[in-house]
């Protein structure tokens, strides 16, 4: 199985978005989680905050670094996973799944346009533009 699973959009910032109607769930991709390192810490907005695409929307902090998340497109935090403050560690074994970090509400779907396919991410990353 690809670390980069196609049914996601990937954003140069290294989050991804599964889209499922008009919301998307985000999280950080595998090349993200291992840069990182063990997380140890998650801090996530709450539940009805909006934001523009490309607004920081929260962190991860590692027993490396503290990384800013940066929210994919525009909309409105409908869902958090409160499973990460307890165990952050899913956003390295589960990066895709159980590692979640937030459900957000469109405002503008053609936003989805500008994201990376996983292809497209994958050769990014080879390129080494980071």
């Amino acid at each position: 199985m690809s670390n980069y699973p196609d049914d996601c959009y990937y954003t140069k910032d290294h989050e991804w978005i599964r889209v499922t109607g008009d919301t998307g769930r985000v999280g950080i991709t595998h090349y993200a989680q291992e840069s990182l390192g063990d997380v140890v810490y998650v801090d996530l907005p709450k539940v009805g905050e909006s934001y523009q695409s490309g607004d920081p929307f929260g962190s991860v902090e590692s027993v490396k670094a503290v990384s800013e998340l940066f929210i994919p497109v525009s909309g409105e935090i409908v869902e958090i996973n409160g499973q990460l403050a307890d165990a952050p560690e899913l956003v390295n074994s589960s990066p895709y799944d159980e590692g979640w970090m937030v459900t957000v509400k469109f405002s503008n779907t053609g936003e989805l346009d500008s994201l990376l396919s996983s292809t497209e991410y994958e050769d990014f990353i080879k390129e080494g533009k980071l």
